[in-house]
């Protein structure tokens, strides 16, 4: 936090050291974890419940505070339009992105073609019994059910299954109807900020066990699987993480550059948020950690929470590079031929498919199936040649769909005319800026009988978590701990 001197000016506060910052006692937990899985696999496998019970609780939040962040958004502007306008450019932007990160994952297999040689008889797979549930239902996963399955049964189900895409989609309606009403319904949208901030508040106390969730899931992950899958594949791994740092580098990183913003300073701007999906394989936990700092770079927030939350189920650019570099993987391997005009074919299906499993748990394997089993020339048991090593490029997907969607929240903001690229570059570079103005009174926001118009509360960025900030008059200017 910073300090202000006698001269009211802001000076940045002393950064606190190495060791006392979140993001070390992460990394660290997440190197203990994999030693105690690889030197004491069963102490690894025990430590489960650690990891899964962090992740669960950060899941617990996701959903309220998408719901949340998005009504609050809506409520509060003036005119609908826009965010109409801001949700149809974002999905404009995701399908062009999912389009790259597919061609990507195509060129590079078809470069290099690890598959051929394996001679894998897909008669002759064995499918274990957890693999074969997710080919199962692979196989029953339509290509236009990510659109059916948008309209949740009941207000409760996508809250209880933590369905971020019907929980968009009640949040969108909810935000769009309290707007409609006007003055009446100011009360609801005050409490809905206040809200906000009580799960900020929560999700501040949950952030400080962030280094023991990492161990626990990291060690579990070593533990389990052992490091063998990773000698027996290792050059699979090694394209798909080259492939997608690549991607990240040529593609994100040309659409920061056209932003005039450095996509590494972003990277070392979220680089807890990285370690968290580092140490727990998924990059949910993140969710809310993106949101907040994005907003405190200075992007609307009715933007941060329409685009941010959308793109975790349709601008998966890290899982898009697996899907297409599994599919051709098991296509050599079983030798079966693609032509060009297949491959993009086996494309179009993909930019369906991709969307059609998310946030569902082996989502991946689901999507990969209902791929297959779509095009019906590959056949799907051979998902089981890499049912193995799955779990290490799991790490690597969630990471390049949390990238993807920092720079499409910060494109979708330039596009609406709305980025202050001059702030964003100073916060991701950890320099200290004024304090966002309070926003104008939104359409709902009547004045109370004082004639102070309501106005949202503010959040201070720490180094665990959110915590509700000074009143505007005192709050000092924020700043990024590096």
């Amino acid at each position: 936090m910073d300090h202000i001197n006698t001269a009211g000016n802001a000076t940045p506060a002393p950064k606190p050291r190495w060791y006392r910052q979140l993001y070390f006692w992460v990394l660290t937990a997440i190197v203990i974890g994999i030693l105690v899985g690889w030197l004491a696999p069963a102490a690894g496998i025990a430590m489960e419940p650690i990891g899964t019970t962090f992740v669960n609780a950060m899941k617990m939040l996701i959903g309220p505070i998408v719901f949340l962040t998005i009504v609050g958004g809506i409520a509060s502007v003036a005119d609908l339009k826009k965010v109409g306008m801001t949700g149809l450019k974002a999905l404009t932007y995701f399908q062009a992105g999912t389009i790259c990160a597919l061609a990507f994952g195509l060129v590079a297999i078809n470069v290099f073609r690890l598959g051929e040689g394996v001679n894998a008889d897909p008669g002759g797979i064995k499918t274990s019994d957890s693999a074969a549930k997710l080919i199962d239902a692979g196989q029953h996963q339509e290509w236009w059910q990510f659109i059916t399955n948008i309209i949740p049964t009941s207000v409760v189900q996508p809250f209880v299954a933590g369905d971020i895409l019907q929980i968009i989609f009640i949040a969108v309606v909810f935000g769009i109807a309290l707007n409609a009403m006007g003055k009446v319904g100011a009360p609801v949208l005050d409490g809905v900020q206040r809200l906000t901030g009580v799960m900020f508040k929560i999700l501040g106390f949950i952030m400080k066990a962030a280094p023991l969730g990492a161990f626990g899931a990291m060690a579990f992950a070593v533990g389990k699987y052992g490091v063998s899958s990773l000698t027996s594949m290792g050059g699979l791994i090694a394209l798909f993480y080259a492939t997608s740092i690549l991607f990240v580098m040529v593609v994100l990183g040309s659409v920061m550059a056209f932003l005039k913003l450095n996509i590494f300073s972003m990277i070392r701007h979220l680089k807890e948020e990285y370690m968290l999906i580092l140490g727990t394989s998924t990059a949910e936990p993140a969710l809310p950690g993106l949101m907040r700092k994005l907003e405190n770079a200075g992007v609307k927030k009715e933007t941060v929470g329409l685009v941010v939350p959308t793109g975790y189920s349709f601008n998966l650019d890290g899982a898009a590079i697996y899907l297409s570099l599994a599919a051709l993987y098991i296509a050599q391997a079983t030798n079966t031929h693609l032509s060009i005009g297949q491959q993009l074919g086996l494309l179009a299906v993909m930019l369906l498919t991709s969307k059609g499993a998310a946030g569902v748990a082996g989502g991946g394997f689901i999507a990969l199936t209902a791929t297959l089993a779509t095009i019906g020339t590959i056949p799907a048991a051979g998902i089981m040649l890499i049912f193995g090593i799955d779990k290490f490029m799991s790490e690597c997907r969630a990471l390049v769909n949390f990238t993807g969607n920092a720079v499409a929240t910060l494109f979708i903001a330039w596009w609406d005319r709305t980025l202050d690229a001059d702030r964003v570059r100073r916060v991701f570079a950890g320099e200290a800026v004024d304090p966002l103005p309070a926003l104008a009174p939104g359409p709902l926001e009547a004045a109370d009988g004082a004639g102070a118009p309501h106005k949202e509360p503010a959040f201070q960025e720490g180094t665990t978590g959110v915590e509700p900030s000074l009143p505007a008059a005192r709050r000092p200017a924020y700043s990024e701990t590096a």
